[in-house]
């Protein structure tokens, strides 16, 4: 029982590494900012979330080029 808890643990903290790493968090945190600073504003979906995303990566020079 206590082997299984680690495991799960060590999943667990494994899968935050790995959201983290890729920023697949960074919705998730867009999110609860947007709810929490501005209880009446809409949320946008993930979809509209990742292109005004990536619309300001490439209308600002500092975030680095990209390719695709």
């Amino acid at each position: 029982m206590r082997s299984l808890r680690r495991l799960r643990r060590v999943l667990s903290s494994v899968r935050w590494y790995v959201r983290e790493l890729t920023d697949e968090s960074a919705y998730d945190r867009y999110v609860a900012h947007v709810r929490h600073e501005h209880p009446d504003a809409p949320v946008p979906s993930r979809r509209d979330f990742e292109r005004m995303r990536s619309d300001r990566q490439e209308a600002d020079p500092r975030q680095g080029f990209r390719c695709c």
